[in-house]
């Protein structure tokens, strides 16, 4: 029934509408946490909703608002404007002011039967266990350490990620019924085949806690020497790091360097702490600039560009010294890391312990022979589904799984094995409707336009204990933000969407959530299928189009609907509501409110040969309006350009038939005064009616088309008596400009041109000109939708400033009136006396009757012309 452009076109919106598409932040979360919406509810007081926001996501909400890497924040739109938001911190902040545990959800579904073990009680193993409890399955999480949390309780310092707080999120597992075996090391105490065989399936999900040391290095094996993971283990587990000296160099650049660095500084013998890395300055660094700068305020020592050319020992073999070389480049011309070294250039240093961060691997030992591991330690597995490569029971998760993984990613894996175990417990299959980015931070196609000359604003700063107080304990070091300054920082948030169609447009709201969903439904559902009361509702404004940063084209679809449903009922509207407004355009372009009116002839032309160059099409509305001001327009155009020169058509240009989609009707009733048009020899049409205006300059081809307005800017000039007239006048106006007419810059200009030589005082409004809202008649929505046309005429009067509005349109004029402004019409201005307040009055017709005996009598002032 529609045409093949148009259903392209409908596709086209679908493809490219970004009203559905998810805000950076939240597209970046593998665990998409809606940080829009908590954030504004946090902006709002409303932080009981927040949290639950974030409790729909994440189990961790205070443990990640501290140590969440926050791949939210490196995308966050604020970044253009070199201030992202503190989105952890806000998580944080929910958490810690409303969070409480007899508020949790602790709803699962019935028992199915099926027994789980989950191998590891980091981020990721304890995700998958709570995703399969809530399914209802029995769950068994086995770690060998004697503490819950993995990486995040032995790898995490405590003054980053207070250890209470942790273990309170955890209960939360405990309160699902999620079982857990501390001390228990498979491959130890209980062997993976044992699993396989007493458990439905088994999820792996072991962490990093395999340290790496550079064992190239001579005495690499001496004491004093760590790895990141085994001194950050033993600190964590114990307060303090026994065999850690007085001077400690931590080698590496990020993150995990720093907590090395700053826990040294918290052991109990140390005395200063000493950092190097291959990046040439702190900017090059990978580490976080906040974790640098707290390891800079506690008095952490860096050495940039440098790296160990050799260690030395004293006679117990205790680390005693290092001597360092000069790093010149960390990649070769490929783009490959190949660090090359100047070895002349060394630097002598004193240290008793090194702490190599330099990486670590995934302990594999309890899984040999059962699961094949990777070079770098991890399993093979499908990176999708996460189903071992070697048996089907078993799933990968977090670092296990060979995804690098920060503790968000981390978890997004456990939900991602866990959706893969129910799915093969079931006999389901495991890849149909998936996709990677379900769990896992993807590019939104959000793009929204930005202009950050017009944004102020910094990112909220968070207090902190005294470095010099701070570093003699493992203390939390943040001190989260009060309400005041959550609320600055909430105020911040731009809540990204786009939506700028649906935030401008009153109709669309009414039927959809944005473009995207209402023509995919018409795609899906076809035409016929859909409310025709949608397409009757557009005023065929094109502010959607305008607000668009896509540009996209709604108006064509609409007015395709609407030619489509005529067509199914002969041609004719088949809405009732509109049929009065068919039986108007039949009498408007009948005979008998019709006339043509030529040129004058000459006294030597009898009879007349002459063609009328000129030729003025007053329209329907403001000769119903103003048969006095047609009739002075015409008198106006021939004193100006010669009465011989001028004449005048009285014909309906089918415009409202085109608004209803009466594609044939309009044909032939535009075709009636084209031809008219033609016989008369009109080289120039001029127009007082925005829509003739439009319609004319598509349809009439042997025609030049201009507006009154510009003819006298450009041309002939105001009337006499119009030029200064205004002078004394005590109304300030507003101008209206009509929709219609939006991208006729010349017209705009014009109108306020004849204001300023009438000497009329006149203020514009923002919401005009090329972005001018419709008054709410377009498409015939006044008569198809009346309580949408107050609404939307509503809306557009309260874009004005004063009670005076000017129109140069009689269809904004009648309707700026109903909306109780002082509605005046630019001809009223042209030929009436000095405008002042006290004027103020209903104009026009006020009944069916007078309109029509309005148009007559139109026609009989523009047949005296013709005596």
């Amino acid at each position: 029934m529609l045409k093949k452009e148009v259903l392209d076109n409908m596709q086209r919106i679908v493809d490219n509408c970004m009203g559905e598409e998810t805000a950076a932040c939240a597209a970046a979360c593998p665990m998409h946490t809606d940080a829009k919406e908590y954030i504004r509810l946090i902006r709002e007081g409303r932080g009981e909703e927040a949290i639950k926001v974030i409790r729909d996501k994440l189990f961790l909400p205070a443990t990640l608002g501290r140590i969440c890497a926050h791949p939210c924040e490196k995308k966050c739109k604020w970044n253009e404007g070199h201030s992202p938001m503190a989105i952890a911190s806000l998580k944080r902040y929910a958490a810690d002011h409303f969070d409480h545990p007899e508020n949790w959800d602790l709803e699962i579904a019935p028992a199915n039967g099926k027994k789980v073990a989950v191998i590891g009680c980091g981020p990721s193993g304890m995700q998958a266990a709570l995703d399969l409890r809530r399914e209802g399955c029995e769950v068994t999480v086995f770690e060998k350490l004697p503490v819950r949390g993995g990486m995040m309780r032995v790898g995490i310092p405590a003054y980053r990620l207070p250890r209470d707080i942790l273990e309170g999120e955890i209960s939360y597992l405990d309160k699902l019924g999620v079982k857990f075996q501390l001390n228990c090391e498979i491959g130890r105490d209980k062997s993976l085949e044992e699993l396989t065989r007493e458990y439905d399936s088994v999820v792996v999900a072991v962490g990093k806690h395999q340290g790496r040391v550079d064992r190239s290095l001579a005495h690499s094996d001496a004491e004093g020497i760590y790895s990141a993971a085994g001194f950050l283990k033993e600190a964590a587990l114990t307060g303090d790091v026994a065999k850690a000296g007085r001077a400690a160099l931590v080698v590496g650049g990020g993150d995990v360097a720093m907590d090395c660095a700053r826990t040294a500084l918290r052991c109990s013998k140390m005395e200063k702490v000493y950092s190097i890395c291959l990046e040439d300055s702190f900017a090059a660094m990978p580490s976080a600039p906040m974790e640098i700068r707290g390891a800079l305020d506690e008095g952490v020592k860096f050495n940039h560009a440098q790296a160990i050319k050799a260690i030395h020992v004293d006679e117990n073999n205790r680390v005693s010294g290092v001597t360092l070389k000069k790093c010149l480049s960390m990649f070769d011309k490929d783009g490959r890391f190949a660090p090359s070294y100047d070895e002349e250039a060394t630097v002598e240093m004193e240290v008793d312990t090194i702490i190599f961060a330099i990486g670590q691997g995934v302990e594999g030992e309890f899984a040999k022979g059962m699961l094949e591991q990777r070079p770098n330690t991890t399993f093979v597995c499908d990176k999708l589904t996460l189903q071992s490569a070697d048996n089907e029971k078993v799933f990968l998760a977090g670092d296990a799984s060979g995804e690098t993984v920060i503790v968000i990613q981390a978890m997004a894996t456990g939900r991602r094995a866990a959706q893969s175990v129910m799915r093969y417990l079931r006999g389901e299959s495991l890849t149909e409707g998936r996709e990677l980015e379900d769990t896992w931070g993807y590019d939104t196609k959000l793009d929204m336009p930005t202009d950050w000359t017009q944004i102020t604003g910094t990112r909220q700063g968070m207090g902190e204990l005294d470095p010099k107080e701070r570093v003699r304990s493992f203390d939390e070091v943040a001190l989260g933000y009060t309400d005041e300054e959550a609320k600055r920082e909430a105020d911040r948030c731009r809540q990204c969407e786009c939506k700028l169609c649906m935030k401008e447009c009153i109709m669309l709201n009414d039927f959809t959530e944005c473009p995207k969903t209402l023509f995919r439904d018409y795609l899906e559902k076809g035409i016929d299928k859909m409310d025709r009361m949608i397409a009757y509702s557009c005023n065929e404004c094109s502010q959607c189009t305008l607000k668009c940063p896509k540009e996209l084209d709604l108006r064509s679809n609409f007015q395709a609907m609407k030619a489509a449903y005529a067509q199914e009922n002969d041609g004719i509207v088949p809405l009732d509501a509109l049929k009065p407004s068919e039986a108007g355009q039949v009498k408007e372009s009948s005979e008998a409110f019709c006339t043509t009116v030529p040129g004058a002839d000459k006294p030597a032309e009898t009879p007349r040969k002459k063609k009328t160059k000129y030729v003025f099409v007053p329209g329907c509305t403001v000769p119903a309006y103003t048969p006095q001001g047609v009739e002075n327009v015409l008198r106006h155009l021939k004193d100006s350009l010669g009465d011989e020169n001028v004449g005048a058509l009285l014909q309906c240009c089918g415009k409202v038939s085109g608004f209803m989609g009466e594609e044939k009707k309009f044909d032939e009733r535009n075709k009636i005064a084209i031809d008219k048009l033609d016989e008369m020899g009109c080289e120039v049409i001029i127009t007082v009616c925005p829509s003739c205006f439009k319609i004319f300059k598509q349809t009439a081809k042997n025609q030049k088309v201009i507006s009154y307005w510009d003819l006298m800017h450009d041309l002939i000039g105001l009337p006499e008596q119009a030029r200064g007239i205004g002078k004394g006048s005590d109304v300030v106006f507003n101008i209206h400009d009509s929709c219609v007419t939006r991208d006729e810059p010349t017209h705009h200009a014009s109108i306020r041109w004849m204001l300023d030589q009438m000497g009329y005082r006149w203020e514009d409004i923002e919401r005009n000109g090329a972005n001018t809202r419709c008054c709410g008649v377009g498409g015939m929505v006044c008569s198809s939708d009346p309580e949408l046309y107050a609404r939307v005429y509503t809306r557009r009067a309260n874009d004005f400033n004063s009670d005076h509005i000017i129109s140069y349109c009689g269809s904004c004029r009648g309707t700026m009136q109903a909306a109780g402004k002082d509605s005046v019409h630019m001809l009223d201005l042209l030929f009436g006396p000095t405008y002042m307040s006290d004027m103020a009055r209903q104009r026009g017709y006020k009944s069916e009757d007078e309109m029509w005996a309005n148009r007559l009598e139109t026609k009989e002032r523009l047949n005296a012309f013709r005596k």
